[in-house]
């Protein structure tokens, strides 16, 4: 099958090299093409150009796309997507004044998760997924990462990757998993956490390999949750089945977390709210990818990731939904864009560059996504006629999305 996209205001981020990811200065380049055409074939961007040569022929559907920007549809490479239920209960009380960590102190928070989707059935917590996946999809969403971590034992862990295993074969967005049976310590080991560590390492992890269901692994790597030193054991195990890792690091606090991501040669580090001297000198000699999450600043408000010094220090920079339903119970990537703008200061072009470019290389899929590139998955987004890009994140109350395909498919 093939489409041609014609008249298209202005098409983003055109990039003829397959760039991984942009750093520093990098982050404010984002090319475009005024007045152009784009022709997708089995899925794929086949070509693309200025409209004085516009393609003849026929084709199977022309889409006229006059007043229309065209991008590259979002990398969302931090969610926790699969879960069941949610926890309006203590959004309310958070308005009355307690904390994120009083509220899971009290046994709220990720184990009043878990509880939940212990007691949900495989299909029942798929059919909970699928929908939340077909709003984030229409919000331009092409690529996701879902992660476990609600579970907290081998058998719900493994039920929730297989969930996002059989999301990932139903839906055209490409999917990828990471395994966090390490998100918190389960009730049953209160007060024997190193056996919980022992049962992930010797357990989980070698079940979770052999059944294939996991691209990634994951630690909550915080004060109350999992230590340095226990990240480092986690991720030692799990450097034996080829799972790379992916970390939650500096929410709270800044214990050590981006180092031993950064030793243990992370993918990338997440939330990054709280960032010192020393972290961005680590990261500075690595490539290991800082991660901010704005949504969850925003519901918890706690303080955003500093990404405008972050880029300033020559690094670069992915943005994510953290989409879960105690910290960010959204998986709208066009708000994340915005409140990069509006909260960490970042300019139109950096955030667009970290929600596509960046974010793909966030899951390990820069040959395939994140750019208008021959050959990468025909995976776009069609503005509504608006005025210009920069309209994107200042209209951010706002549906600014027309269509969106997805592998070459009008959704």
């Amino acid at each position: 099958m093939n489409v041609l996209l014609t008249n298209i205001k202005q098409l983003l981020q055109v990039r003829d090299s397959r760039v991984t990811n942009l750093k520093g200065a990098a982050m404010k380049e984002l090319p475009t093409l005024e007045n152009a055409w784009l022709l997708i074939e089995n899925g794929v961007i086949h070509n693309y150009g200025d409209m004085v040569a516009t393609p003849t022929g026929s084709f199977d559907k022309t889409i006229d796309c006059s007043g229309k920007i065209v991008l590259p549809s979002w990398c969302d490479s931090h969610t926790h997507i699969v879960f069941a239920g949610n926890r309006e209960q203590e959004f309310v009380d958070r308005i009355n004044g307690l904390s994120y960590q009083e509220i899971a102190e009290k046994g709220g928070g990720i184990l009043n998760s878990a509880r939940k989707l212990q007691e949900t059935g495989e299909d029942d917590l798929y059919m909970q997924s699928a929908k939340r996946l077909e709003e984030v999809m229409k919000l331009g969403t092409g690529a996701i990462e879902i992660k476990s971590g609600y579970g907290l034992t081998k058998e719900a862990e493994m039920k929730m990757l297989r969930v996002a295993k059989r999301l990932d074969k139903a839906y055209p967005v490409t999917v990828k998993t990471t395994f966090l049976g390490a998100h918190a310590v389960p009730e049953k080991f209160k007060d024997k956490k190193e056996d919980y560590i022992q049962l992930i390492c010797d357990e989980m992890l070698p079940a979770v390999s052999a059944e294939g269901l996991a691209d990634y692994v994951d630690v909550f790597c915080e004060d109350g949750y999992f230590s340095v030193e226990d990240t480092d054991k986690i991720l030692t195990a799990a450097n034996k089945y080829g799972l790379v890792p992916k970390i939650h690091v500096n929410q709270f606090n800044s214990i050590g977390g981006v180092s031993v991501g950064v030793k243990h040669k992370a993918l990338t580090v997440d939330h990054l709210e709280i960032v010192s001297d020393d972290d961005i000198r680590e990261l500075q000699h690595s490539e290991t990818m800082p991660v901010a999450l704005p949504a969850c600043s925003f519901f918890l408000g706690i303080p955003y990731t500093p990404g405008r010094a972050l880029i300033d220090a020559g690094l670069p920079l992915a943005i994510a939904t953290d989409y879960n339903p105690g910290s960010s119970p959204t998986g709208n990537m066009n708000f994340v864009v915005a409140a990069a703008c509006i909260k960490m200061n970042l300019t139109p072009e950096e955030a667009i560059n970290a929600a596509t470019v960046n974010a793909a290389y966030a899951m390990g899929l820069s040959k395939t996504h994140g750019s208008i590139t021959k050959g990468k998955k025909a995976n776009l987004i069609i503005t509504k006629e608006i005025p210009s890009y920069g309209f994107l994140p200042y209209s951010f109350g706002s549906n600014c999305i027309d269509s969106v395909i997805c592998n070459g498919e009008l959704l």
